[in-house]
């Protein structure tokens, strides 16, 4: 590993960065990744490359009726689970090509007291790799610029929704919807009366265009020469997208969704809970029609939570 210190102009002189200046240029780098990610998120109707996760929730057992007498609790079907499945996460890969290391492409450095232009690795290890530990922590502040959580809210300062359709509901059966005069009907209560407890969005986080002090290269006409700073973040940007895509160093920005895995959990967790009621048992007499029914009852029980991770590989 070679960590570099790029040189910069000082009062006439050349001089090596600090530390905390070479941060400022990591964090700029994450900030031109988040104008452009080359790992990116998208909400689809069904299909998601992601995979899938499950909501339940309990629904009416079918209605028992005779002539004679009420059917028996034992005999009156049970509550029974609806299980939706989402897929709505699909991730994307650019193919991306950064301009080549001509041998003089990077920033300066001082070498036992010459000054020497950095190599990509040197440039990998300096400024991308710590881009890439930044963008893929769990924190979703601007230093994850790019990079994407799970929110309960369809609005999220210092984020962009990706869409308004929630990647996930978390729905359970409305109990409040149940009613014995349901009975009446010739088929009873209708089974499947839901209501969504909590929707889940998919949000990518904003950059945060931070200052920085432009490195000094050597020019084509092998002069000392400065960074045009739209240069300098053009060629940053190219090579942190080609970092995230395609890393063969373990700095390559994957995405996964799931209730277990590797990586970072990026936001919220989403839950899915329903009740763990054995039924309601109700009973109408219509005309000489005896009728039973078990409605879903029960307190909220969390059967599962999903999280959507990034990890680098």
């Amino acid at each position: 590993m070679a960590v570099r210190s790029p040189l910069k102009y000082d009062s006439g002189n050349l001089k090596e960065m600090s530390s905390a200046e070479v941060d400022q240029i990591v964090d700029q780098i994450v900030y031109q990744y988040s104008l452009n990610p080359s790992v990116s998120l998208s909400v689809v109707s069904s299909g998601g490359t992601l995979g899938t996760i499950t909501d339940t929730r309990l629904q009416a057992g079918a209605m028992s009726q005779t002539n004679s007498s009420f059917p028996s609790e034992a005999t009156t079907a049970e509550p029974s689970i609806v299980t939706v499945n989402y897929d709505k996460i699909s991730q994307s890969v650019a193919s991306v090509s950064p301009i080549n290391d001509s041998g003089t492409l990077f920033p300066l450095f001082y070498n036992s007291g010459n000054m020497q232009a950095m190599s990509l690795q040197d440039v990998k290890d300096t400024f991308l790799h710590p881009a890439i530990d930044l963008l893929s922590a769990a924190t979703t502040t601007s230093q994850q610029g790019g990079t994407y959580h799970i929110s309960t809210s369809s609005g999220v300062s210092g984020s962009t929704i990706v869409s308004g359709t929630p990647i996930f509901l978390d729905t359970r059966a409305d109990t409040t919807a149940y009613t014995n005069a349901g009975l009446d009907s010739a088929t009873g209560e209708v089974l499947d009366q839901p209501t969504t407890i909590t929707n889940f969005y998919l949000q990518r986080i904003d950059g945060s265009d931070t200052s920085y002090t432009n490195p000094f290269f050597i020019n084509a006409g092998n002069n000392l020469q400065e960074f045009n700073a739209t240069t300098f973040k053009s060629l940053m940007q190219g090579w942190i997208r080609q970092t995230a895509a395609a890393s063969s160093e373990g700095y390559k920005i994957t995405y996964s969704l799931g209730a277990s895995g590797s990586g970072n959990t990026r936001g919220t967790g989403m839950s899915d809970t329903r009740l763990n009621g054995s039924g309601n048992y109700q009973t109408r007499q219509v005309s000489d029609d005896y009728r039973a029914q078990e409605f879903p009852d029960g307190t909220p029980t969390s059967i599962s939570t999903y999280y959507l991770r990034i990890q680098k590989s």
